[in-house]
């Protein structure tokens, strides 16, 4: 079970923090951000192994957004900083089928809600 949280709408510019929930199952694996705005595929946003390591970033958010996690707290985050109306999309927590971080979707076994980042202009 994986819950997101902390979407909302921000100026361009702006920062948010999302957090994702998950348990101690999913403390063991490594997990991930997708986003998937309105009418586009979901595409990667973040990724890091199941130590904290081995983050990977689309070129997209690289410089701008951080990815990290509390493995004693099983909840992943996702700072997100300099935002544009191009971030605006619902963001998806989700877990791979392994300890280590990866950009490929086909890699995620199990996926929280969304939540939703409006980012106005």
């Amino acid at each position: 079970q994986l819950q997101a949280s902390g979407g909302g709408l921000v100026q361009a510019g702006g920062s948010l923090r999302l957090s994702c929930a998950g348990s101690r199952t999913s403390s063991n694996n490594g997990m991930g951000w997708f986003r998937q705005a309105l009418g586009k595929e979901r595409e990667f946003v973040a990724s890091i192994a199941w130590n904290g390591d081995g983050a990977l970033y689309a070129d997209s958010v690289k410089g701008r957004f951080t990815i990290s996690r509390d493995r004693a707290k099983n909840t992943m985050y996702l700072q997100m900083s300099g935002l544009t109306p191009e971030d605006t999309a619902v963001y998806f927590c989700a877990t791979t089928r392994s300890a280590w971080s990866s950009s490929s979707k086909s890699q995620y076994v199990y996926w929280g809600q969304g939540t939703l980042v409006t980012v106005s202009s």
